[in-house]
């Protein structure tokens, strides 16, 4: 979704800070999509949603979130290029496409449940198409479903498919509203509504979230932050505990690798970076020899987070907030002088 205007500025100058302290985009984590990238395609200038293909090693698929029409991107990791342009028919023109989640079924789950108006939509839609076999340009036809919250419209931003279940869930953006997880039908109904119901309380602006391949962990991101929770029972377990997240203009998205190993972390804007987050909880050595300067720096799970790699891999979280600290202060100094003019 569109923020604000100071939201583009503080991306701005967050990632202005950011990239003189990190050093820019970090080298290769490993092969097989688990590295670094920049999505070169000037069509994408809005990634808004990010998912690792189950069928294609190392290709993620991405969207616009507005603007842009029924297109889904597959972008290879390696090149950073667009490899495919799924064609969504059977749909209507999209209005708020936010969020992209594959289920256990190899099929795509496209959330077009962003809200402009700020949770004035009676309703919003999923769109489940199969994930194509073959990569190249291709027209599909997808199922819509639509989508209401007991309780009221809610803004969204982040829609996750259990690998496991097929479970389709909904994180709710606005943290001062009340942000919250929403869990879907068993099985969603392509006739009639579907309609979500409120299962946890997110203390997070939840801009994106993913599964772990094992559906044993649910990680949900916000423009600066992100929580990993433990999944149990169908839902989650515990406050959640904290993951590291690497400087980016405008933070909306997030996946897991295939494997399981990583978190890829996805910014908005044109050529946007992809940057890799050991993921918490991953088996020592599923990861990279050495991550990204973007990404974590340690390794670790999400809850040690304070001390910066030996190797001098990325900042350590102290010295982020100090850089998101000056990028907010020299932002609203703009502002004010501004004001004055």
């Amino acid at each position: 979704m569109r923020s604000g205007s100071w939201v583009g500025v503080v991306g701005v100058v967050v990632g202005v800070v950011g990239a003189l302290v990190v050093g820019g985009a970090g080298g290769a984590v490993a092969d097989g999509g688990n590295q670094s990238f920049t999505i070169e395609d000037p069509r994408i200038v809005e990634s808004s949603g990010l998912a690792a293909s189950s069928r294609h090693p190392g290709v993620y698929w991405t969207h616009n979130d507005s603007d842009d029409g029924p297109y889904l991107y597959a972008v290879d990791s390696k090149s950073g290029k667009t490899v495919a342009t799924v064609t969504l028919r059977g749909v209507g023109e999209p209005r708020d496409v936010e969020a992209i989640s594959i289920g256990p079924d190899g099929d795509l789950y496209v959330g077009d449940i962003g809200d402009n108006t700020g949770g004035g939509w009676s309703h919003v839609w999923i769109y489940r198409l199969p994930e194509p076999k073959e990569l190249r340009d291709v027209t599909v036809t997808a199922t819509q479903y639509v989508v209401k919250y007991e309780g009221g419209a809610r803004d969204a931003e982040a829609l996750m498919v259990h690998p496991k279940t097929g479970r389709v869930y909904i994180g709710d953006k606005k943290k001062d509203k009340g942000g919250g997880l929403f869990v879907g039908p068993e099985e969603l109904s392509a006739s009639g509504a579907n309609v979500f119901k409120r299962v946890a309380d997110v203390d997070l602006w939840t801009t994106d979230g993913a599964f772990s391949p094992d559906g044993q962990r649910l990680v949900l991101r916000s423009y600066f932050e992100a929580k990993s929770y433990a999944w149990k029972d169908g839902g989650l377990s515990g406050a959640g505990e904290r993951v590291r997240v690497p400087f980016q203009r405008q933070g909306e998205s997030v996946t897991y690798t295939a494997d399981g190993s990583t978190l890829m972390f996805g910014s908005e804007g044109e050529r946007s970076p992809v940057e890799p987050v050991p993921a918490p909880g991953a088996s020592e050595g599923e990861g990279s020899e050495s991550p990204s300067k973007g990404g974590s720096g340690d390794g670790s799970s999400a809850g040690g987070g304070d001390e910066a790699g030996e190797d001098g891999g990325s900042p350590n979280y102290a010295l982020g907030a100090v850089v998101l600290a000056l990028a907010f202060g020299v932002t609203f100094g703009l502002k004010r002088l501004l004001r004055r003019k």
